[in-house]
């Protein structure tokens, strides 16, 4: 028995601390490994963050605020080895819409958003975002991509006081195209060329033949190698180019300018804010102002991120377990907030670098954390000199991949009314980014409810009314089944008996057997029959317990006839006229 309950106790700590699950495991190979994927994806990674904050509207050193904490905590509490936490730009355009550039508005929205996650997670809410449908996710991910891309483009060619809104920036950037500054554009075109030669180079060579000479080899390992940093080359490149030009007093670049140095303070999150003019802005009017993104924000965060590492479980034969990495996102996001980051989730890219370079356990995070702490500590004094250019081509390249215009055609070849989600929601975010998520998610609830109340009903006459159903029986669904039964039996002409086939109905509630109720004792006013055919246990039980005034059942729809060709025999038989 003692022995019965240590197996439970190590299996419940090993469900809430993952770690203990491959660390006794951990050998000098798993080091080597790791080293070399998290010295990989952190290159990758302090560009983007970088690059990322400006899509949030906040300084780029809140960027690297973000980055390190998910490395550290989900090392600990996360069951994926591949997937890496830290700013994305769907998190950064989701957040950009809510905090409207205010770091303090930006860190209580981290504090927020990972007491809910976590929240979640301890009651089990995750089946909530089974209810977003994929496409939901990729029209928002399409649309994102299109909104994230061009709101980079006045960067590359250099424009200020350019407006957010979508549209209204579209308008505007054409219109101040005169205004262009020749070294940005010259600069971000070069950039973009570089980033997309390295791309195709990389998915040339990922696709290549493995059978070549060991010399041949190397040399396409050095270049993928190359490909893979490519973000981390692009910007320091720019900004040694910046920083000549800055030094010879020539300003030809629109430079990220001034930044906080060092680390972030590690501190309680500030849950009030006083601004110029004296006027404190408390908690509560904080939460108000961040309205729907307490719920957008959390829900995206975590389904992007859930969606990220079963992608690459099954790619690599592990399981993971959802709610332990809905827990190990809020506890990020909760930790985050005391380093002053904005809402973190995971990131496809950077994942995908994590498992192409061979890591082996979470601990690759760590030194993709310790990666950004160090360009912290020592290298923020030249972020200044980083060009805003060499960002947006960054920015530009990372989103590319996520406008995939296969969907529709897809959608259109399975499935077309699966068409109206996608396309309400790839259209509304371009006004508003959360509204597209609402109104998509709002779609396909009305799609599914639709289904639930008008299911598929099989007709077919054997003499008498035989109705097939082929869902569960629940409230939404009694007046379509009331109408069909009056409809095809009771005011048929002449009204006849009725079998409902129940083989493929495994839920009822109490609405509908009050239903059935009325329904059978019209069908003894009338002097007919009804018969179910087929029931289900579960059914079955709920039938039995509702005291129906008659409740004939049988196990096939084949006896259910018999039985109602032998009641209509006796009862012709019995009403005929006595003769002497």
């Amino acid at each position: 028995m003692e022995a019965l309950t240590g197996i439970r106790w190590n299996a419940a700590l090993r469900s809430c601390f993952p770690i203990l699950s491959w660390l006794p495991r951990y050998n000098l190979t798993c080091v080597k490994m790791d080293v070399i994927a998290g010295v990989t994806v952190g290159l990758t990674a302090v560009p983007q963050a970088l690059a990322y904050a400006e899509v949030a509207g906040l300084p780029v050193q809140y960027g690297l605020y973000s980055a390190f904490m998910g490395c550290f905590v989900y090392c600990i509490f996360g069951t994926s080895k591949d997937i890496t936490l830290g700013p994305t730009a769907i998190m950064s355009l989701l957040c950009s819409a809510y905090i409207g550039g205010d770091p303090v508005f930006a860190v209580v929205l981290t504090l927020l958003c990972g007491v809910i996650q976590a929240g979640m997670a301890l009651l089990r809410l995750g089946f909530l975002l089974d209810f977003i449908s994929y496409p939901v996710i990729k029209g928002f991910t399409c649309a994102a991509a299109v909104t994230i891309g061009f709101g980079q483009v006045k960067n590359i060619l250099g424009l200020k006081e350019i407006p957010q809104q979508f549209f209204l920036q579209v308008y505007y950037t054409f219109h101040k195209i005169p205004e262009a500054r020749v070294g940005d554009v010259i600069l971000g075109l070069c950039c973009l060329f570089f980033l997309i030669m390295m791309t195709l180079m990389k998915n040339t060579l990922g696709s290549a033949e493995d059978e070549a000479p060991s010399l041949v080899r190397s040399a396409r390992g050095l270049v993928w190698s190359i490909a893979t940093i490519r973000n981390a080359l692009v910007v320091v490149a720019a900004t040694a180019v910046a920083y000549s030009s800055e030094v010879t007093g020539h300003h030809f670049f629109s430079l990220t300018g001034k930044t906080a140095k060092g680390l972030p303070p590690f501190k309680a999150p500030p849950l009030s804010e006083t601004i110029a003019n004296g006027t404190v802005i408390t908690f509560s009017d904080i939460a108000k102002d961040l309205g729907g993104g307490l719920a957008v924000i959390p829900l995206m965060g975590v389904l992007e991120s859930i969606a990220i590492a079963k992608a690459f479980g099954s790619q690599n034969n592990y399981r993971i377990d959802a709610n332990q990495e809905l827990f190990a996102i809020g506890l990020t996001n909760i930790m985050g907030s005391f380093v002053s980051a904005y809402p973190v989730t995971g990131s496809f890219g950077r994942t995908a670098v994590n498992s192409q370079t061979g890591v082996r356990t979470p601990a690759g995070g760590i030194v993709t954390g310790v990666i950004v702490l160090l360009s912290l500590a020592f290298l923020m004094p030249l972020f200044f000199f980083i060009p805003k250019a060499s960002l947006a081509a960054v920015i530009i390249c990372a989103v590319s991949p996520m406008m995939d215009f296969r969907v529709p055609v897809q959608l259109w070849r399975v499935k077309r009314l699966d068409l109206v989600p996608f396309l309400v929601t790839f259209l509304v975010s371009f006004w508003e980014v959360q509204y597209g998520i609402v109104g998509g998610v709002a779609v396909s609830a009305l799609m599914l409810l639709y289904i639930m109340a008008r299911p598929k009903v099989k007709v077919s006459d054997h003499g008498v009314a035989v109705l097939e159903l082929d869902s569960g029986l629940n409230f939404p669904v009694t007046e379509h089944l009331s109408r069909l039964v009056y409809t095809h039996a009771l005011h048929a002409s002449p009204p006849r008996c009725l079998v409902l086939d129940c083989s493929h109905v495994s839920t009822i509630d109490f609405t509908v057997v009050h239903e059935l109720n009325e329904l059978l004792k019209q069908f003894q006013m009338t002097g007919l029959s009804l018969i179910f055919a087929g029931l289900k246990p579960s059914v079955f039980k709920v039938l039995l317990m509702a005291d129906l005034p008659v409740f004939r059942h049988t196990d096939s729809v084949d006896e259910a006839l018999q039985l109602l060709t032998s009641i209509i025999h006796y009862d012709q038989q019995f009403s005929q006229p006595i003769t002497d």
